[in-house]
């Protein structure tokens, strides 16, 4: 059966990025009625501390040592999370934007995914190499500020291009971010985003 991967990445089940989440979810359950929907609630599902044994085992890997039995144990936890990513057909991730970024769940999730020989590989004449085949991904991205319009009230929008970056890293490059913002502020300018918003996730839905 295919699989959409769902990355939920706020706390908060009432959060603009939740909505805009489950908008999409109902018009792909719709259009795509025989897809298995993989929900990873990055607040409730477990993500191993990122030091120890999985950090000594990332770093035994990338200087090509054998590894302890700690080691294994370890990076195994590593892998399975980077293999339930890896066999998702489709991708949607829903999150805030926190502190001009991307909340410390996703960036766990990211450290713990990007691994050599998981996600990517060194070649020592070409590089940085991303070992992932590219599928097709939605970043739902809410914010305080409107980054659509530029009304963006001083702040700098640095998840997009972070997230773009840690994606392309790992081969997955067919990325389309929906931004949904305002979300703090006078009632009719949120209202607006949040209807632009859900109508471009209905529309993505419809054809994902």
């Amino acid at each position: 059966m295919p699989k959409l991967l769902h990355l939920a990445c706020s706390p908060r089940a009432d959060s603009e990025s939740a909505a805009g989440a489950r908008v999409f979810l109902d018009g792909f359950s719709q259009a795509r009625p025989d897809w298995d929907v993989d929900l990873m609630d990055l607040w409730r599902d477990h993500l191993p501390e990122f030091n120890g044994a999985v950090l000594e085992a990332k770093y035994a890997r990338i200087n090509g040592q054998a590894f302890s039995d700690a080691q294994r144990d370890g990076f195994a936890v590593a892998e399975r999370i980077a293999l339930r990513f890896a066999l998702a057909d489709r991708v949607l991730i829903s999150t805030p934007m926190w502190n001009f970024s991307i909340p410390y769940k996703l960036k766990h999730w990211i450290d713990v995914i990007t691994q050599p020989g998981l996600t990517f590989r060194f070649d020592p004449a070409r590089g940085y190499l991303p070992l992932l085949e590219d599928r097709p991904t939605v970043v739902i991205l809410a914010s305080g500020s409107d980054f659509v319009t530029g009304m963006n009230r001083g702040r700098t929008d640095m998840a997009t291009p972070y997230l773009r970056e840690a994606l392309r890293f790992i081969g997955i490059n067919n990325v389309r971010f929906v931004p949904v913002g305002p979300t703090t502020g006078p009632a009719e300018p949120i209202r607006a985003a949040r209807e632009s918003a859900h109508r471009r996730l209905a529309e993505l839905a419809a054809r994902f």
